[in-house]
Parts: C-alpha cells; sequence; structure tokens
C-alpha cells in the first residue's frame, strides 16, 4: 500500500489560525445544496414532462414513463465514476480543488438541459442529448459529496464530527427543498399549456444564478489541516482507488450495505411519490407540497441526529432509521391511496423523516470507517456505489407494481433494504470518538 498516516499520530484539534470552521461550514452547505439541486430537479421534472417532452410513445404512456425515470438512473451510473476520479483528485492534490471541478462541471450541464431541444423539435438527438448531460451530472455529484463532509470533519474536532458533518448533510434537503420548490412555484405561475412548453426550463436555467454564487464563496475555501499534514508527512496515497479496493474492501462494503436502504427510501417517498400520484390522476401540487415540507421538517432531524451521534454512536441511530423506514414503506402507499391532501403531505412527509435520521449520521460514519489518506475516495465510492444501485429504485418500483398489482411489493423491497443497512450496521465498526469514551468510562466504573 501507499504511504500512509496513522490516524492516532495527528493532532485532536486540527484546525488552525486563519481558517475559519464556520466559513467551511457555511461553503460546504453552499456547495453541496446548489449540487443536489441541481441533481434532483431533473427527477421531479423528469416524472412530470419528460416522458410527454422526450419520450412520446402514442398509445402506452406507461413506456415513457419508464424511459423517463430511466435517465434519472442514468445519472447514478456516472457517480461511482465521479467518485472514484474526484477521490483521486482529491485524495491526491486537495479536497478544495477537487470540489470547485465538480461544482462547474454540475452547473454548466444543468443549464444546458434547460436549453435542450425537444423530441418533437429534433426527433432522438433530443433523449440522446439529454442522456449525455445526465451522465455528466452524475459525474459531478459522484465527486462532491465526499469531498464536502471532509472539509468539515477535517476542520474541526474528531468528537464533533457527527454534528459537524450533519450540516453538510443539509444540502440534501435544502437541495430538494430548492428545486422542489422551484418547479411549485413554476407550475402555479403557468398554466398546464405554458409548463409544458417552456416553464419546465427555467428550474434549470436558474443554475446559472446558483452557480455564480457557489463559485464565489468556494474560492474563499482554503485547504483541510489534515491533507496539508498528510502532505507534510509525505503520507499522500498515490493509488487512492486501488488502495480501498485492495486493503478497504471490507469497509467499502459495510458503507455500501450501510446506505442501501438511505437510497432506496429517499427515491421511494420523494421521486416514486410524484410518478405514482400522476398515475392515479391526483394534484401534482399536493406531492410536492408534502416534498417542501417534508425537507424544511428534516433539517432539525439532520441536525440532531448528528449531534446525538457523537454521543451513543453512529450504528444505533442506523438502526433506529432502518426500522422505522421499513414500518413506513408499508404505511405510506395507503395513505397516498387515500387522495386525501393532508394524508398525502404526511406520508411524503414523514417518509423523508424516518430517512433523515440515517442521513444526519451518514457524514460523519463512512469517512470514518477509512484511514485518512483514503478517506475521499472510500466514502465517496461506498455512497456512490449504493447510489448507483439507489438509481433504479424508481424503475424496479414501477416494474414491481405492474407485476404484482400492489404497492405492498414496494414496502417489502424497502424493507429489504433496511434489513441490509441494520446488517451493515452491526457488523461496521463504531466510529464515533465521543461514544467509544463514553463506553470505555462506563466499563471502567
Amino acid at each position: 500500500m501507499s504511504a500512509t498516516t496513522d490516524p492516532s499520530t495527528l493532532p485532536d484539534d486540527p484546525a488552525r489560525p486563519g481558517l475559519s470552521p464556520r466559513g467551511v461550514m457555511v461553503a460546504s452547505v453552499v456547495g453541496n445544496t446548489l449540487e443536489f439541486y441541481d441533481f434532483l430537479v431533473y427527477g421531479t421534472i423528469a416524472a412530470l414532462v419528460f416522458p410527454v417532452l422526450f419520450f412520446p410513445q402514442g398509445g402506452d404512456p406507461a413506456i415513457g414513463v419508464l424511459l423517463s425515470l430511466s435517465t434519472f438512473a442514468v445519472g447514478f451510473f456516472a457517480r461511482p465514476v465521479g467518485a472514484a476520479v474526484f477521490g483521486h483528485l482529491g485524495d491526491r492534490i486537495g479536497r478544495r480543488r477537487a470540489l470547485m471541478a465538480t461544482l462547474i462541471i454540475m452547473g454548466v450541464a444543468t443549464i444546458l438541459i434547460g436549453c435542450l431541444p425537444v423530441f418533437g423539435q429534433v426527433g432522438i438527438v433530443a433523449p440522446i442529448l439529454l442522456v449525455l448531460l445526465r451522465l455528466v451530472q452524475g459525474f459531478a455529484v459522484g465527486g462532491e459529496w465526499g469531498g464536502a463532509v471532509l472539509m468539515i470533519s477535517e476542520s474541526g474536532h474528531p468528537r464533533n464530527a457527527g454534528r459537524g458533518t450533519s450540516f453538510v448533510q443539509l444540502g440534501s434537503p435544502f437541495g430538494l427543498l430548492l428545486a422542489n420548490g422551484a418547479v411549485l412555484l413554476t407550475v402555479t405561475a403557468t398554466t398546464d399549456e405554458q409548463f409544458l412548453d417552456w416553464g419546465w426550463r427555467l428550474p434549470f436555467v436558474a443554475s446559472a444564478l446558483l452557480l455564480v454564487v457557489g463559485i464565489y464563496i468556494r474560492l474563499r475555501l482554503e485547504e483541510t489541516p489534515v491533507f496539508k499534514q498528510l502532505e507534510e508527512a509525505g503520507a499522500v496515497a498515490k493509488v487512492p482507488v486501488a488502495d480501498v479496493f485492495r486493503h478497504q474492501w471490507r469497509a467499502l462494503l459495510l458503507g455500501m450495505g450501510a446506505t442501501a436502504v438511505v437510497f432506496s427510501g429517499y427515491y421511494v417517498f420523494t421521486i416514486i411519490s410524484v410518478t405514482y400520484l400522476g398515475r392515479i390522476g391526483a394534484d401534482t401540487s399536493i406531492v410536492l407540497t408534502g416534498l417542501v415540507v417534508g425537507s424544511a421538517l428534516s433539517i432539525p432531524v439532520i441536525l440532531c441526529t448528528g449531534r446525538l451521534s457523537d454521543r451513543i454512536g453512529r450504528r444505533p441511530l442506523y438502526w433506529v432509521g432502518a426500522a422505522a423506514t421499513a414500518v413506513w414503506g408499508f404505511v405510506f402507499f395507503p395513505l397516498l391511496d387515500t387522495g386525501s391532501a393532508p394524508l398525502i403531505v404526511l406520508a411524503v412527509s414523514v417518509g423523508i423523516l424516518t430517512w433523515a435520521i440515517m442521513y444526519g449520521v451518514q457524514g460523519a460514519f463512512l469517512p470514518e470507517l477509512f484511514p485518512q489518506q483514503l478517506r475521499y475516495t472510500g466514502s465517496s465510492l461506498a455512497f456512490q456505489l449504493t447510489s448507483a444501485l439507489g438509481g433504479l429504485v424508481p424503475v424496479v418500483c414501477i416494474a414491481l407494481l405492474t407485476a404484482f398489482g400492489t404497492t405492498a411489493a414496494i414496502g417489502a423491497f424497502v424493507a429489504l433494504t433496511a434489513v441490509v443497512s441494520a446488517v451493515a450496521a452491526l457488523l461496521a465498526p463504531e466510529t464515533a470518538p465521543g461514544a467509544l469514551e463514553a463506553r470505555g468510562a462506563a466499563a471502567e466504573r
């Protein structure tokens, strides 16, 4: 293996004068939010209008829906590639440079999607261009998350990693909140014909403003103290991806398993809810309202679970979140079937909250499974390899619904992934320093 640095030889608090942990936190949260906005706004609009605009199928609209959701999945297949490339760059030349590249690539791809011609204008060229740009989106977001959490965890005290990285995890609900808020605003401000004609483009093109803001903020970031120390000690990994697969494969598998239900639950409660309600003729704005409400409520849950994980450990919160998600997977669709606006909002909101319990812990847990010189690559791959499978969740769910004719099949699928995550968390080591110290003190007594 390439040269390594024993984490125990590094000081407990690597922060140095000149680097503001609060400023790093704000920059990481904003940058991560913008990238998730770009990535998630695609999913909502793909469920609403892409079957008509890019995949018209004449008499069988279900095929158009499947094709549209498949392009959503395509972006996930590119995420592991982005994780490997930007993880390598982040572990070799620094977290900051890798993060700046992901932001620019994502922003440009999103803007271009909003400028694409549709099938009725250029035929088959339209979906081909859409797929290519979705691949670019996936490639960029694949390298974002790992770097964002490391910018915070490596700029503060390890015993507060759960609390600090939970702020980065806000990028997903903030991004979902912005994405669905933008779509909801556009839907309400335009007629159905206007939204189908040009309104759907606005949330994509709005990314131009977000990109400028993101670049300005990230230009003010410094490299993390931990990476600087690795450079000074000559302990930077030469081939991080190979080192992870050769020496950290067990940690990689455990990290992937722990995130299984995080992806399955999230996309069932968000993307599938939009598609399912559209199929049964419910008002789309209701589920969009539920997504906005759930995203807003998940913010304090993520912050609380991140902070709590520093005290009681990362694993117990994974078990609680997995169990809650498994149960809600069976409750979710019966609530949607009622057609009641309050119950639909409740179903979507609570679903997102069960996901938030685990997501608030994930930013600290996954990087801590790997040594410092491989953390960008290892945590990114663990997260994004599972995300590649997670991108198939909408397609799998529609296929299950079609094959079995009951939403209980989707609930069973969510429950199965919850079991995988619970077992992986059980087999993984506890990584929270505060929890380990508390247990050691209790044992001594």
